[in-house]
């Protein structure tokens, strides 16, 4: 039996939380998975490495490809040890084998993310604890940049890094160069609500308490990935969401060659929605969310959206929006049980089963 080609874009925890539920479609699908990951991040560990050293930011990607990594004992540890975020040690706490005691405050790492001064912290145990250039920083950001630095080009990084983890599908990048992400905003200053301000790079935008208005790539046309392209063209399934909708799912169409992909293949649509709204998205509904797609992308068509009944409410108006891009609404208790806002990669994989699964 052929395996059904699917390719998921995103970033971050959404994407994750997307290829961990196709995972879950084994055995009932035999599916060849691709993930497209955004690459506009410019907080955290990644922000830093972004800055300091160039390159592509790594953390969404290295969360795409622990999502697919594989079931033997030995890379799931490796999976563990990508995850494994340095933290601060507090000062006066030797390192193991040490024999001389800990460094003067400023040396150590700290839990909480980069000290660019210097200054000491607290470590969890309430002891001062310093901060030194690892701190804040997943192993696995620094073994892809690494590696991106090494073999001289992020996708093949990604293909070694891949077979560290004993990959189940192919992780790329939607272009080879980093870009930021601009959106203007109304009331981002909450002292001037209905002021309209431009916010700059994707940890802002993702923060902000005002209301997005507007989004943009800079560049404006960022080259796409090339294997994403030819990926998306083989495609049986595309997949968007879920995952923050302007920072990580939307910048996808704004990528003028991928957007030309996305529109042209032969491929089917599948849009998964948010069990809520986040900080970038307040004020928006679950319809809206849908025709932010169609704003972007005018010629985009989908098949079928895919949303939790209990986070939808009222169906309607999602299956009005739904129509307008040509799609079924299919409604599917994918939430995790404990109500927060998440979803159960199994329960999600279980409903795409029959949806993937679906002849024409």
């Amino acid at each position: 039996m052929t395996a059904r080609r699917v390719v998921a874009f995103g970033g971050g925890h959404g994407l994750s939380a997307s290829l961990r539920a196709l995972r879950h479609c084994a055995p009932e699908l035999d599916l060849d998975i691709t993930a497209v990951v955004t690459v506009g991040d410019d907080g955290g560990s990644s922000g830093r490495l972004r800055a300091e050293r160039g390159g592509l930011p790594p953390g969404d990607l290295r969360q795409a490809l622990v999502a697919l990594a594989g079931d033997h004992p030995a890379t799931r540890r490796s999976a563990g040890l990508f995850q494994h975020r340095f933290a601060a040690i507090p000062v006066g706490v030797p390192e193991t084998g040490a024999t001389e005691p800990g460094p003067a405050a400023g040396d150590r790492p700290d839990r909480d993310g980069p000290d660019r001064d210097g200054a000491a912290r607290r470590g969890a145990d309430g002891a001062s604890a310093g901060t030194d250039g690892l701190t804040g920083h997943a192993v696995g950001n620094l073994v892809l940049c690494g590696l991106m630095e090494l073999l001289g080009d992020p996708v093949a990084a990604l293909e070694h890094a891949g077979a560290m983890l004993g990959a189940v599908g192919r992780v790329l990048p939607m272009s080879r160069q980093p870009v930021g992400i601009e959106a203007r905003v109304r009331g981002a200053d909450p002292a001037a609500p209905d002021e309209v301000r431009t916010v700059s790079g994707q940890h802002q935008v993702a923060v902000t308490t005002g209301r997005v208005e507007s989004l943009r790539l800079t560049p404006s046309a960022p080259p796409a990935c090339a294997e994403a392209i030819e990926a998306i063209r083989a495609a049986d399934w595309l997949i968007f969401g879920p995952g923050s909708w302007y920072t990580s799912v939307l910048p996808h169409l704004l990528v003028p060659q991928l957007a030309d992909a996305i529109v042209s293949t032969s491929a089917r649509r599948l849009v998964t929605l948010n069990l809520a709204a986040e900080k970038e998205t307040l004020g928006l509904s679950v319809a809206d969310h849908l025709a932010a797609l169609h704003w972007y992308l005018p010629e985009l068509k989908v098949d079928l959206v895919l949303a939790d009944a209990k986070a939808v409410g009222d169906p309607e108006p999602v299956e009005r929006a739904a129509e307008s891009l040509g799609a079924r609404l299919v409604l599917a208790p994918v939430a995790v049980v404990d109500g927060t806002p998440r979803h159960d990669p199994a329960a999600l994989g279980a409903a795409l089963v029959p949806v993937l699964g679906a002849d024409r």
